[in-house]
């Protein structure tokens, strides 16, 4: 019995460190389970062209405890397109400090779109090149090095968050949203209203900052159910919502490392913002972003992933 529950417990940190990224896993206990896991990760994996960052020269190594990084990105998918990036966060993890930073950079921030020659919004070069140009975008715009992607269809995220039962966050302002009626305080959400609280901006008087708060409570709310012992009963939902709505370049095999040798990173999360000012430039609002602040983040990060640059 004893062996049994340490089993159970190992297994609760994989689904921890891969909800960390938006994903879920659990695998060994049992053979259906590791048979549903392998099968959703193998649904849920799209792999890119390069095999390293320009800002690196070695390849990460997971099994030496490398720091790495995460380009979370939320996409409105259309019909006939690759869809719209509506949300871009970084995750640099760190396992000598047992910590993540969780960076939101807002979608507004002009920045020189790599492989277009051009400035632009940055969430317009998910829509110019797919993940890879949005990376090396962010890569540019940070400098550092980005070595995975989690792409999540916005509107499955509703999928996610009631795979798990909902979520609890706790909301600093009060608003309605459609039908939605979001009081201050401590709060419970269902997929639709996960969905809702994350997209407004427009009634607050913090902008995109604001949504971008609302975003990060959201995820923190999925990463901490997750990570509960209530999850393995959803497991199917959490798979079938998982591998409908998620793609990413990790694989299985990557995230069992994480387990192994990040598994106490996610105890730790310390979430970052970008400050700047809003600018029409012609007749288009771009956030435009002090030279001064972005060093200060991209030193706050390289710090965060121990480069000596």
């Amino acid at each position: 019995m004893r062996k049994e529950k340490k089993k159970k417990r190992k297994w609760l940190r994989i689904i921890g460190i891969i909800f960390l990224l938006l994903l879920l896993g659990v695998a060994g206990y049992g053979f259906y389970i590791y048979y549903s896991v392998t099968s959703a990760v193998d649904t849920m994996h799209v792999p890119i062209k390069r095999e390293k960052s320009d800002k690196r020269e070695q390849t990460i190594t997971l099994e030496k405890k490398d720091p790495f990084t995460v380009l979370m990105l939320g996409v409105d998918e259309r019909e006939g397109d690759k869809g719209r990036s509506d949300t871009m966060i970084v995750l640099a993890v760190n396992p000598q400090t047992e910590s993540v930073k969780m960076l939101s950079i807002p979608r507004d921030t002009r920045t020189e779109i790599i492989g277009r020659g051009s400035e632009d919004k940055i969430n317009h070069s998910y829509a110019f090149g797919g993940v890879e140009m949005a990376m090396e975008t962010v890569e540019d715009f940070l400098d550092i090095p980005i070595n995975y992607y989690v792409k999540m269809n916005m509107e499955g995220f509703q999928d996610i968050v009631d795979a798990v039962n909902g979520v609890d966050v706790y909301n600093d302002l009060a608003f309605r949203a459609g039908m939605n009626q979001f009081s201050k305080g401590n709060i419970h959400l269902d997929g639709e209203e996960a969905l809702a609280f994350v997209r407004m901006r427009k009634d607050d008087p913090n902008g995109d900052f604001g949504r971008q708060h609302r975003q990060r409570e959201v995820i923190q709310g999925v990463i901490d159910k997750g990570a509960s012992f209530s999850s393995l009963t959803r497991l199917d939902d959490i798979l079938a919502a998982l591998g409908k709505n998620v793609k990413t370049n990790i694989t299985f095999s990557e995230m069992v490392d994480m387990q192994k040798n990040y598994k106490d990173t996610g105890k730790n999360i310390d979430q970052l913002s970008i400050e700047g000012d809003g600018q029409y430039i012609g007749d288009i609002w771009y956030l435009i972003v002090p030279e001064e602040e972005q060093l200060r983040v991209q030193t706050e990060m390289k710090q965060q992933l121990q480069m000596n640059r």
